[in-house]
């Protein structure tokens, strides 16, 4: 069965959110709808924004472009265009294209009669995004606060803002989402590497199969969660990383200023270390 033909047997009518049969339709093997239209335009008229910005930068250096948040003074108020106005229409844009695109996935989910994990999961991506390019510098008092488009502008903001939580590596919400961060790529690394060991046995043996799966981690580890349990999991731990990864930017700021190995200095103040003499050692 060629993949084409498999294709259509999923072009099913109907889930669409906005624009019923009008905007019920594929271009190739790619189902459309009306958020796909949104996220088309949002998407070039983003990226377009971004080549024009480059062209007034003075560099076409893919390293060194930058297009910069407005000036602190600025507030949340709107900027000229060349002073962060066009950061400001970029960032819209870049918003109306990853909402445009999670609810195209509700459509799709919708169609196949499945259930809406995917956006769902999607959807703490964008949350993390507006977290840093909204929701912080809303919470701060000015745009200026976001991160820049760019790549080492980038980078030397994450730095800077590093350095002004003095080892934000010690950000208990940090510590959360680098764990699940690595935690699912572990876990799905495992599922994957232990798959790929099954099906391709060795010269002159059978391919083994689910239960061979199993007894392989209840022999290393003790326990297998199974082949639904371990998609849960990652998923789970996945969508975690992303939700605490934009707590951690959140409280960094609006609600703790000093550097983030003081915030620990409330464990030494316990009565239990304070009846033994130690809580002055902070």
């Amino acid at each position: 069965m060629s993949m084409l033909s498999f294709e259509r047997k999923y072009r099913v009518a109907g889930g669409t959110l906005v624009g019923g049969d009008l905007f019920d339709f594929w271009v190739g093997p790619f189902y459309v709808g009306f958020f796909g239209v949104t996220t088309a335009f949002f998407a070039l008229l983003g990226t377009s924004l971004i080549v024009y910005g480059a062209a007034i930068g003075g560099t076409w250096n893919i390293w060194q472009i930058d297009i910069a948040p407005p000036a602190i003074e600025y507030g949340l108020g709107l900027a000229p265009l060349r002073e962060g106005g066009l950061w400001q229409i970029i960032t819209v844009c870049a918003i109306g294209a990853f909402v445009s695109w999670a609810l195209r996935q509700v459509e799709i989910s919708r169609k196949l009669g499945m259930g809406f994990h995917i956006p769902i999961a999607f959807s703490f991506a964008i949350f993390a995004y507006l977290s840093l390019e909204v929701f912080r510098p809303i919470m701060l008092g000015a745009w200026g606060h976001a991160f820049p488009y760019g790549i080492f502008s980038h980078l030397d903001w994450v730095s800077n803002v590093g350095y002004q939580g003095l080892h934000f590596h010690y950000n208990p919400a940090h510590m959360l989402a680098v764990t699940c961060f690595f935690g699912t790529t572990l876990m799905l690394a495992m599922h994957g590497g232990v798959i790929l060991s099954a099906v391709n046995p060795p010269k002159g043996e059978e391919v083994k199969h689910g239960q061979h799966e199993n007894q392989y981690f209840r022999d290393t580890i003790a326990y297998s969660i199974g082949p639904l349990g371990i998609h849960r999991l990652g998923w789970f731990a996945a969508i975690n990383a992303g939700f605490w990864s934009a707590i951690c930017i959140l409280i960094s700021g609006p609600f703790w200023v000093s550097g983030w190995p003081y915030f620990y200095d409330w464990y030494l103040q316990l009565p239990f270390w304070n009846d033994m003499g130690l809580g002055g050692l902070g």
